[in-house]
């Protein structure tokens, strides 16, 4: 695969395929570890693929809801459809407002889901009443804490060597 900017990436144009028998190597997306990475970085490909699937389990969980107590509808949205946007999701931080978009539409049917109430609601009281961040907000807290993690004493200096506090000049 082949990352750079849209100049860089145009620069490279001609090199289109490298086939190993007769199979092709070079692809413009990759799926590693669940996270589809294309060659700009955009990662518009991987959120449409994380809000297809939760919008399926939030689907399937609104067939059940009738039949769930509060706790245990929370506990189902959290492990099935919560733990999908959380996955790998630090590599979204500096994303498009697009893939954004597409992330927190999902979060806020899952509260919709999870509240009961109907699609036209708006989403934000819901997610303060669940103490659910935004997904913007969940991305960068998820970043901060793994930053605080890697400046603790205890961690590997493999780790903390690759933070360097920026002092100001005056």
């Amino acid at each position: 695969m082949t990352l750079g900017t849209a100049a860089q990436l145009r620069s490279v144009a001609a090199v289109t395929t490298v086939d190993v028998a007769s199979r092709p190597l070079a692809k413009p997306e990759m799926k590693s570890l669940g996270v589809i990475t294309d060659s700009h970085l955009r990662f518009d490909k991987h959120g449409a693929a994380v809000a297809k699937a939760c919008n399926y389990h939030i689907h399937a969980l609104r067939h059940v809801r009738h039949l769930l107590t509060d706790e245990t509808t929370r506990t189902v949205a959290c492990s099935i459809v919560g733990s999908r946007l959380d996955y790998c999701n630090a590599v979204l931080y500096g994303a498009p407002t697009m893939t954004m978009n597409k992330l927190q539409l999902v979060q806020n049917n899952l509260a919709r889901a999870v509240c009961r109430y109907s699609g036209r609601t708006d989403a934000r009281p819901l997610l303060k009443s669940l103490h659910w961040l935004p997904i913007h907000e969940r991305i960068t807290y998820k970043v901060a804490v793994l930053t605080y993690k890697i400046r603790a004493p205890s961690t590997p200096s493999y780790l903390s060597d690759l933070l360097h506090p920026v002092t100001s000049s005056r």
